[in-house]
């Protein structure tokens, strides 16, 4: 018996080659971009999952609000980085809680040497405790090494690029061509799925040098993060509710209390850049997943629309079979099998599909993707899904066809009715509703970035290239090497700074004569620079002068932004003193606000200090100058003062673009999968015109015999559709509008939703459905009557 449904359906699928390619296709494509989705969205879920124990490690970090405000009330900014001073209470009063707790400072780039060999890394200063929390493996050595302030770990990979081997226990190297470590442990490397993958090495906080971090007992000064792991049943609610308000009798100017959260959801539910939890990449991976659904959607909506459509030409078929003998439940059984042997071959082709585009949806994603063949819930699922849509998309035929008395069949009594088609309808208009709602999202998210790229950045980006300071020798020898910079006349200037123009990170208080009570609470982004500083970075002061190697006095001046000119609330404040960090600084200049962090948030009050930056060189390389060419000679530069380090730099403008890269590959998914989308919905639409064409081909040879011209007969059967995408535009828009409107909500500045993204949406649409329609209405209406009609 299965044998011959199968042979009957494939016979089926072979006499309609046309909509079998439109059902298949269409059907594999959908799915294809679901099993895409699917596995990028569980790599998500995924991130920082892979410890031993992972639902027990934990992040301490600091809630700020402002004083004066009373308990319970907003806070205004949660954060990572917390005071060392934490640390010793942890370890006397709260054992119960926290079974372990380690100190980990932000990681950087750093140059190991080995003899001949150096190479650059990222790695972090870390109490012994941290590799035990997060559950490293070692594969020679172990964390306890760390408690040796001589000692360091690093991971296989570091190893064998600074060793050629994994085999590195007992091997020593210098840490920036000055400190001097023996490798204690080395240990394997972290999966991808982990925050911390790309943290190579760590070195003992017990280091003398770190002495600074390790003795502070100041509350106020934010410097480290810190991770414990959970004792018991404890939970991170719990943990909370214990350790809240060990600062707040410390702090000076803000209240601040702790919160714990677990370190697995920070990845998803934590956004640094806005210092809030449910705002971090959650919202996109709900939303893309979103759009995984939709699509789904679309082709199951494509392939239930043909598989019904078609069914009812088949109603003669079951007439005759009923005839010859067939039992109403062999003609639901054939029916059926003919749909799931449909949805078996899309799915094949969609896992075909799947694994031929990874590849390609791995680097527009930035994540690497595998299909998991091995797991067996991935295969569940998958035939799972396939047997609900088999099933659902061949119920029609199957349990309604199979009902038909033969008689009224045979007779040709049987009409499909005035309602038949009302269900078909209602799914064309879902189906371009959702695929106008995700051009309507796609167009949103590519003008949000575009809103935020056309903010003025207030200095010049182009031609600015950043080199970390890795070694004493760099520093100490700044004024030389900036003399030999300028004399290969590919370097029109370079200054020192203590960060980077795209990451004013560092903040503090500031102090000035009549001050405000509510003003002790707000910080300034404080950057310490040289005197070529703004010749290098090309600002623009609006009021005083600039830093200058003219004036001796520069050291103890400062230059603020227009922000940092409106909190101190001084109408000149040219000439004004200010306190940083006990110091006094007189403000000599006002200059225009740049973008340097998040691009998406308001400007932030800065100071720029005079004193010089040691972190890192900015190099401006002269207009017109080849970049090959420019960066050889810098180079040969920094080789001839730092010939033991490898020359590290970093474009300016590159990593200015990188603030852009989680909304632009969203984007970037987002409009291939709207455009697959509307593939889908184009491929269903086209199938049901060609049916509509095919039913109505009698009636429009009529119609041509009467003397209807071939553009009436073009608007007959193009009309119809067009009424529907019409409906579905009036459905799609304020539902888009609501959504959409309240993805803009997490962002701080955001565009607007003009009117010309839903009429360029709608216009759009009803275009594609035009050129769709069109083809087969044209291909009937041009028909030669007389064929047509040669049957009646």
């Amino acid at each position: 018996m299965f044998k011959n449904y199968l042979l009957v359906a494939i016979r089926h699928l072979r006499k309609n080659r046309g909509y079998s390619f439109i059902n298949i296709f269409g059907l594999a494509t959908g799915m294809a971009i679901a099993l895409v989705i699917g596995i990028w969205t569980i790599g998500e879920h995924s991130v920082d999952k892979s410890y031993p124990d992972h639902n027990r490690i934990v992040e301490i970090m600091q809630a700020q609000r402002p004083k004066g405000t009373a308990p319970g009330s907003p806070i205004t900014y949660l954060g990572y980085t917390v005071s060392s001073a934490l640390k010793p209470y942890l370890q006397k009063g709260y054992k119960d809680i926290f079974d372990a707790t380690a100190i980990y400072t932000w990681p950087n780039d750093g140059i190991l040497v080995n003899g001949e060999k150096s190479i650059s890394r990222q790695g972090s200063w870390v109490e012994h405790t941290f590799p035990k929390i997060f559950g490293y493996h070692f594969l020679s050595g172990n964390a306890e090494s760390l408690r040796d302030p001589s000692t360091a770990l690093i991971s296989r990979s570091t190893a064998i690029a600074l060793f050629g081997s994994e085999h590195a226990l007992g091997r020593t190297f210098k840490y920036n061509n000055k400190f001097p470590f023996i490798v204690g442990g080395v240990y394997a490397d972290q999966p991808q799925t982990s925050s911390l993958h790309d943290v190579d090495f760590f070195i003992p906080l017990s280091h003398p040098s770190m002495n600074w971090l390790t003795s502070n007992t100041d509350f106020d000064s934010h410097s480290c993060r810190i991770f414990a792991r959970l004792a018991g049943n404890v939970t991170a609610e719990q943990a909370t509710a214990r350790i809240k308000d060990i600062c707040t009798p410390f702090n000076k100017h803000n209240i601040e209390t702790y919160t714990v959260l677990p370190f697995e959801d920070l990845y998803l539910h934590y956004d640094d850049s806005n210092g809030g939890i449910g705002k971090g990449r959650i919202s996109r991976v709900r939303l893309i997943g979103i759009i995984g659904v939709f699509v789904l959607l679309l082709a199951c909506i494509n392939f239930m629309n043909m598989s019904t459509a078609r069914s009812e030409q088949r109603a003669r078929e079951v007439g005759i079979r009923k005839t010859l003998g067939s039992l109403r439940g062999q003609l639901i059984g054939q029916f059926l099998a003919e749909s799931n042997l449909v949805v078996l071959l899309a799915f094949v082709l969609a896992i075909v599909l799947a694994a031929l585009s990874l590849p390609w949806f791995s680097s527009l994603s930035g994540k690497p993707m595998t299909m998991p063949w091995t797991s067996t819930t991935f295969w569940a699922v998958s035939l799972l899904f396939t047997g609900i849509t088999g099933i659902l998309a061949g119920s029609y035929p199957a349990f309604f066809l199979s009902g038909f008395r033969p008689v009224k069949v045979l007779k040709g009594a049987f009409k499909a009715g005035k309602g038949a088609g009302i269900p078909r309808k209602v799914l064309v208009v879902a189906q371009f509703s959702i695929s106008l709602a995700l051009i309507i999202g796609t167009a949103t998210i590519f003008r949000q970035i575009q809103f935020a790229k056309d903010r003025p950045v207030g200095y010049d980006r182009a031609a600015l290239i950043n080199v970390p300071i890795n070694t004493d020798s760099l520093d100490r020898h700044y004024e030389s090497l900036r003399t030999a910079l300028l004399n290969t006349g590919v370097v029109a200037d370079m200054a020192s700074s203590s960060t980077r123009m795209t990451a004013f990170y560092q903040n503090n208080w500031l102090e000035w004569k009549g001050m405000q009570e509510d003003q002790k609470n707000l910080t300034f982004r404080d950057i310490w620079v040289s005197a070529d500083f703004g010749h290098t970075v090309d600002w623009t002061v609006l009021q005083g002068r600039d830093f200058s190697r003219a004036y001796g006095t520069d050291s103890s001046s400062a230059i603020v932004n227009e922000e940092g000119a409106r909190i101190l609330g001084f109408k000149n404040p040219i000439g004004k003193t200010v306190k940083h960090e006990g110091k006094s600084y007189n403000i000599i200049g006002v200059t225009k606000n740049m973008l340097v962090n998040d691009p998406y948030d308001k400007i932030q009050p800065a100071i720029f200090l005079g004193e010089g930056g040691h972190s890192l060189h900015i190099i401006r390389i002269k207009p017109g100058t080849p970049v090959r060419t420019a960066l050889a000679r810098i180079e040969s530069v920094y080789k001839k003062f730092n010939p033991a380090s490898p020359f590290l730099y970093q474009f300016n403008d590159e990593d200015y673009e990188r603030k852009f890269i989680s909304e632009t590959q969203m984007g970037n998914l987002a409009t291939v999968f709207s455009g697959l989308a509307i593939l889908i919905s184009c491929l269903g639409l086209f199938g049901l015109a060609s049916f509509v064409a095919e039913q109505r081909t009698k009636e429009i040879g009529v119609r041509k015999v009467l003397g209807a011209r071939v553009v009436n007969l073009w608007a007959l059967l193009s009309s119809d559709f067009l009424k529907l995408v019409f409906l579905s535009c009036f459905v799609s828009m304020p539902i888009s509008y609501f959504f959409m409107s309240r993805w803009l909500q997490n962002y701080t500045l955001h565009t607007s939703l003009s009117l010309w993204i839903f009429v360029a949406a709608g216009v759009g649409m009803l275009s594609i459905t035009l050129a769709t329609v069109s083809y087969q209405a044209l291909k009937a209406a041009l028909m030669n009557p007389v064929t047509s009609l040669r049957s009646e």
